[in-house]
């Protein structure tokens, strides 16, 4: 017996993935813990290209290779933010977003 993956359970793991991100992002006040929200989130769109791209486009590549755009983006964007949560960390021995507004001017 063959056990068949659809659509739509793909899509609910995104689903579930991408909200616990922003609910992550938006309830957060420690830096990291909001950089890997981002990242659940970031993550949850490769889920979506990759599968997509598996139901729409079988023979084709577009959705594994904007997959690995997204990847190389994320990665990027967690070195910049790694570099400021280092800063912030120097400076105030915490890493909390209350942190990040006493740094203007």
């Amino acid at each position: 017996m063959e056990l068949e993956i659809h659509v739509f359970h793909y899509l609910v793991v995104s689903t579930v993935m991408l909200f616990c991100g922003i609910y992550g992002f938006c309830t957060r006040k420690n830096l990291l813990a909001m950089l890997i929200s981002v990242e659940l989130m970031l993550n949850a769109s490769n889920i979506n290209f990759a599968v997509f791209n598996r139901y729409l486009f079988p023979g084709q590549l577009e959705g594994h290779f904007f997959s690995l755009f997204g990847i190389a983006i994320a990665a990027a964007e967690t070195a910049v933010a790694i570099a400021i949560i280092i800063n912030v960390y120097r400076n105030f021995n915490r890493v909390l977003t209350d942190d990040v507004s006493h740094m203007k001017g």
